[in-house]
């Protein structure tokens, strides 16, 4: 029997994510009206997709919350808002930024409107995130902690560099197709640490997952060394910009590999931290890895 809580909705949290609904689909009807581009249909097809994505995940969890069936779901429930809000900030900054830029025009009030609602949008998903971080509940902590974070942002600027990513730019030549298989496999990688996470699932693997994240961020790491030399290497070398370049194909390029590097240093930034938390606050403080998400929870 289901038990529907109203007290969601009136709190600071469920008055939020209700204008984050309303907002959302604000701005994908705007884009929408405006009708499919020309050029860079691509980051129309992403910005689309982060709209419609947004709007459903967070009225689906307006609905659980409600509903109290989020307490029925066998995953980390703080976890997983947590995680959702993060990418959700990450998503809206970036379209807030990428929209206007490649469609907005003095003329185009459609695209104005849907690009000043985004900021709108992006500003209440960041006070989410502090609402749920600051909300009372049970959680595993990982999301919480900086290399938690860390993996949302890996996985979407994985994302940004797949939209920013043509296969004429890429299925020619061995060596970005090597770099092509770097994103992959690193994106697919992350993605499944943080959906262990959120499922708890860690817990049964019967080997250290801390010491196996480790390692994988160290295999990251070596990847994206060589993806930062090789990209542009073989995409820049005799390809210089186009004089009647605007918003060619040309700059997508320049976009990967600066989030190439990004993600390089994130990626390194990550393998650093869990270190310092797996063996050496492990050895002083003579607690597990698990203990310590708690403590800084």
């Amino acid at each position: 029997m289901l038990h529907l809580d109203f007290r969601t909705l009136i709190l600071p949290i469920g008055i939020v994510r209700t204008v984050e609904v309303v907002l959302t689909c604000i701005c994908f009807a705007l884009a929408a009206s405006a009708g499919i581009p020309n050029t860079a249909t691509s980051h129309w097809a992403w910005c689309m997709f982060c709209w419609c994505f947004c709007c459903f995940t967070t009225l689906l969890i307006i609905v659980l919350e409600f509903t109290n069936l989020n307490t029925k779901v066998p995953i980390s429930w703080e976890d997983f808002t947590m995680a959702f809000a993060m990418l959700a900030t990450l998503m809206m900054v970036t379209i807030a930024i990428i929209y206007p830029t490649f469609f907005a025009c003095p003329s185009c009030s459609r695209q104005i409107g849907a690009s000043a609602v985004s900021w709108l949008c992006f500003g209440l998903y960041a006070a989410e995130v502090w609402l749920v971080h600051k909300r009372p509940g049970e959680t595993s902590g990982f999301l919480t902690t900086v290399p938690g974070l860390l993996k949302i942002l890996e996985t979407f600027v994985t994302c940004i560099i797949f939209t920013s990513s043509s296969p004429a730019e890429y299925k020619e030549v061995p060596g970005t197709q090597w770099c092509v298989a770097v994103y992959s496999i690193c994106f697919v990688f992350s993605l499944l640490i943080i959906f262990l996470t959120i499922a708890k699932l860690a817990s049964i693997f019967p080997f250290s997952f801390d010491k196996a994240v480790i390692s994988f961020n160290i295999l990251a790491v070596a990847m994206y060394a060589t993806a930062v030399v090789i990209w542009p290497l073989y995409v820049f070398d005799g390809n210089p910009r186009p004089n009647n370049c605007n918003r060619c194909s040309w700059d997508d390029l320049v976009v990967v590999t600066i989030m190439t590097i990004i993600n390089f240093f994130v990626y390194t930034g990550d393998l650093a931290y869990s270190v310092k938390i797996v063996f050496f606050t492990y050895h002083d403080d003579r607690i597990s890895p698990a203990d310590f998400r708690h403590a800084k929870r």
